[in-house]
């Protein structure tokens, strides 16, 4: 659902950890578990591997220590801001063949530009060339489903207007989803440039308000860790 999703998805070229969306049920926890004891992965940070934490959004980082993956970092959420319960994540799934013949599950795109809209800088560039990359890709014989896609989150000025000229229809049907696609006409490209600046800003001040419980407690848990007596 992160760094390796957006490789496999045509927008990044490299990815230094591996992201999972986990669904929250015991036989799921158990089978996570395995495959870390696997990996000989350890928690990395705050907070630890119980499902409570998870359940409320947080992330639990690991660092795996076996040969074959050494350093390599997996994070698990189960909870992600704006992104529908990973139940649903699971029934849209993309599965992609690898050369190997490994088939991989990954988040939908819809869904991983979704989780993209956070407060970090980086995500914000990743998020705009995903959704080009899958523009360019099937603009020759887009379906309805695509088009509406593109509008709603396409991030390029130039692409918004081209997708508006190409799809009448379907930019009148989404100008109330998406306010700013009244902007998406020739010479309207400064307007609708600063209209996106803006509705970034709102997504990162959103993601902002969606963190500050959960970094406060995790700080408490940092304390309490340093605090705690050594055994």
């Amino acid at each position: 659902m992160g760094g390796q999703a957006c490789v496999l998805y045509g927008g990044a070229e490299f990815s230094r950890d591996t992201d999972l969306a986990l669904l929250p049920s015991s036989q799921n926890f158990a089978r996570l578990q395995q495959a870390l004891d696997d990996l000989r992965a350890e928690v990395i940070a705050v907070p630890p591997f119980e499902p409570e934490y998870l359940r409320r959004g947080h992330a639990v980082h690991f660092r795996c220590r076996h040969p074959d993956a050494a350093g390599l970092r997996v994070d698990v959420m189960t909870r992600m801001r704006g992104v529908a319960p990973v139940s649903r994540l699971w029934s849209r799934r993309t599965s992609l063949e690898l050369p190997d013949g490994t088939t991989v599950e990954i988040i939908a795109l819809p869904d991983l530009v979704q989780a993209k809209k956070t407060q970090r800088d980086k995500d914000w560039p990743m998020l705009r060339r995903l959704v080009e990359a899958h523009y360019f890709q099937h603009r020759a014989r887009a379906a309805r489903t695509q088009v509406r896609f593109w509008l709603r989150e396409l991030r390029t000025p130039q692409l918004l207007i081209e997708v508006a000229q190409l799809w009448p229809d379907t930019w009148r049907e989404e100008r109330d989803h998406r306010r700013l696609l009244r902007l998406a006409r020739p010479g309207r490209e400064s307007d609708l440039a600063d209209a996106l600046l803006h509705e970034e800003r709102a997504e990162r001040q959103a993601d902002a308000r969606y963190w500050k419980p959960l970094r406060a407690e995790l700080e408490r848990l940092r304390r309490a860790r340093v605090q705690a007596p050594a055994r």
